[in-house]
Order: C-alpha cells, then structure tokens, then sequence
C-alpha cells in the first residue's frame, strides 16, 4: 500500500540504548502501519522488537553500554565513527528519502548532510536543541534569560565541551572529509528543519526561539498495550502507594533503593520497588520495601500509585504525567537532572540534589507529596491533556508534512 502524500523509506539512526530503542520503534511502527518502509541502522548485536527491518554494519557486535560517563562519551565517539565509516555503502543501496537521528547520535546529522538526505531529529530525552535561557540537559538549573543566567549556561556548555572533546574530534574530521561545513558538536548535527521531542506542551521551559521547528507530541509509545497490575501485589487501600524505580540503568544503586524503601515505610506508605534486574536476589532481600521485583509492568502500576520515587528519566517523568501522578526526583546521570528541574518549575513534584539524599530528607519529601494535594492536581492537569498528545502518529503526520513533498513518487 502506499499513502496518500506518497511512498518514503526512512532510516532510523538511534544509540543503542532501552528507551531510544523503543521509541524509535514505535516510529517505525506507525511509519509502516502508513504504507511507508523503515529500516533501522545499527551495528550486529542489537535486537529490535515488532519485525522492524533492520541493516547491520560489517564487523563485531557492538561495544556494552558502560556505566561511567568518561567510558560512555569514548563508546558514543567509537560508534559515531563506526556509523560514519561503515555506513555509506548500505545507505547508497538503500536510497532513503529521509534519515531518522536520535539527537545523541551525531553519525545521523552528518551522514544526512553527506548523502544530501533530509533530516528530522528526534528529542528522545530533553531536546539538545539550543535556546537562550534554556541551560543543557544534564544540568539542572533553572530557564534564566537574564544575563547572569546566559553567563551560567554559556560557562555549563564550555565544560561540556571539555567533556565531549572525543566526540567532537570524530564529528569534526568527518565533517572535514565529507565538507559539509564546520561542525564540531552534537548541537551542530541536528537538524535545520525539524525536531521531533516527546515533551509534552507545559512540561518543557519556554521555546520561542527554536519551538517553530520542534513538534512537542508526548510519549511516542503511548496507549500501545494493555498492561495488567501485578495479580501478587495487592496494596492496603488505606494507605498510601508508592512505586520507586531508578530506570533500566541505575537499578544497581541498592543503598539508595533501600534508603528510599526505609523512607516511604517511615512516611507511613506502603511501597513497591523495581530494580530492572540489576540487583541480585540477596541484594534484593535486603530492601525494605514491601515489593520488589525486578520488572513491574509500570503504566499499570503508576494507574494505581500516589506517588513515583524516580530518577527522573524523561519516560518515566511522561508515563507519570500521563497517569497523574506526582513524582519525587532523585536524578543521577545524563538529562536526569534537566527532566527533574522541569518536575519542579512545572509543580508536578519535587527534587531533591544528590547531597539532599539522606533517609531523613527522602522521608520528609515524601510526606510533603502525600499531604500537599498541589502535586496531584498539577500531575493531573497533566493527564487531563493527554488525548490531545498526538504521539507517533503525530510524529509522522510532521514527517510526511515535511519530507513528502521531496520524495519520489510511488506507482
């Protein structure tokens, strides 16, 4: 089948990384379900879900996923290389109409700008897109548009500079090779035209400057299956719920997952806490929450919780917003922090820094947010909205807007 606006075959580039990959998927999901081809490019090694086409690069499986940030910026350049190097003979066999690039892949921007390929990013985390006021992802200051706030931000982007020199030397020569122009950073790499971000409207600081080209849609994989609560757990109605959860990543922090558990049951909440599978079952024993589990399925949960103890990935912050649910933010590493002083300067909860972590201040955030029902209407105002975010359907609907009017035409 073909649609309507005509035929489009899509490369989706994206790290390989859990919530990136899904993500993505869905676009590829609604991409197809519409008559149109996507593929993904990825290196051996990494499983996708739904039947998604894939091409892979020759050589090895891909490097892990490190945990330290210095380890991860040096396998995020390799794999920027990796792409660039290995990836133009597939994409000149491929022909695609248009390239599909995670924001923190910079192979995708410069292999579109290389092959003369249209570019749409995709803001899969907090958007990297550059606006004045608006400090980094990974920093968690406030929107500031005054000029101590632009000095702060301007001071926040040097140091990051400092941190992705290894990036930047492979985006650079690349770029020097296939002279496309003087690029040297991720924010260089994106596209001119359009950004793609799962921010939902009111949730994001202000944008007027770059928020012409940026499509705020909501969570891309929303509403795609039923979940079912968990028929082993059965929480006291007459008591708070509250569901923890440090992400697919930093599950293996037991000493902050038991600091958490101790503070709930002292706030006089009930708890279940996920841990990815990142905790042995000794480790796990020694939580003391009233659940723990390695995986919950989480919409159905947060359908049923009065409170999320997050750290504050962008999913987890959506899937919260979406159910209306308040959320304590305890961030940890990469846009964490950005995603949990949005939680704050939105009012859909609190957070608290890394040397605010003790169980006596964990204890007392988590009494505020049961107590205060600010928290819950401002979530809730939220999920009020949510049959307005358009999702991926909308993601293609901006797609096809752009990018259909360039394409070949289909028979």
């Amino acid at each position: 089948m073909s649609h309507a606006r005509g035929f489009m075959r899509a490369v989706l580039i994206c790290p390989p990384l859990h919530s990136h990959l899904r993500a993505f998927e869905a676009l590829a999901g609604e991409l197809t379900r519409r008559g149109h081809q996507a593929i993904f490019l990825t290196e051996p090694g990494i499983a996708l879900q739904g039947g998604v086409a894939q091409a892979t690069l020759p050589g090895p499986p891909a490097y892990p996923q490190p945990r330290r940030l210095l380890a991860e910026i040096a396998t995020g350049a390799r794999r920027t290389d990796r792409l660039c190097r290995d990836a133009p003979p597939l994409l000149r066999d491929i022909g695609p109409d248009l390239i599909l690039g995670d924001q923190m892949e910079p192979a995708s921007g410069l292999l579109a700008r290389a092959l003369g390929v249209p570019l749409v990013s995709v803001a899969c985390a907090v958007a990297m897109d550059a606006e004045p006021g608006i400090p980094l992802p990974f920093l968690g200051w406030p929107h500031d548009t005054t000029a101590q706030g632009l000095r702060r931000n301007a001071g926040g982007e040097r140091v990051a500079d400092l941190l992705m020199l290894p990036q930047s030397r492979v985006i650079r020569r690349w770029a020097r090779e296939w002279k496309v122009g003087d690029l040297g950073r991720l924010q260089d790499c994106l596209s001119p035209d359009l950004t793609l971000s799962q921010m939902v409207p009111g949730f994001d600081y202000p944008r007027p400057v770059t928020g012409a080209r940026m499509a705020q849609l909501g969570p891309f994989r929303r509403g795609q299956m039923a979940q079912d609560f968990p028929s082993d757990i059965q929480p006291d109605a007459g008591r708070p719920f509250v569901y923890a959860s440090l992400g697919t990543l930093q599950g293996h922090r037991a000493g902050l997952l038991a600091r958490i558990a101790q503070a709930c049951r002292q706030a006089g909440a009930q708890v279940l806490l996920s841990h990815a599978g990142c905790l042995s079952d000794d480790q796990a024993r020694a939580i003391p929450a009233d659940w723990v589990r390695p995986f919950v399925p989480q919409q159905a949960v947060l359908e049923r919780a009065d409170l999320c103890v997050t750290h504050a990935g962008l999913n987890t912050a959506l899937e919260c917003l979406a159910a209306g649910v308040p959320m304590l933010a305890l961030p940890l590493t990469h846009d964490q922090p950005g995603v949990a002083a949005r939680v704050a300067h939105c009012g859909a909860g609190l957070r608290l820094q890394p040397w605010q972590r003790s169980r006596v201040r964990i204890t007392d955030a988590v009494r505020t947010l049961l107590s205060d029902s600010r928290f819950r209407t401002t979530a809730r105002g939220f999920a009020a909205q949510g049959d307005s975010w358009r999702g991926a359907a909308g993601a293609v609907d901006e797609i096809e807007a752009l990018v259909s009017p360039r394409t070949r035409a289909t028979g």
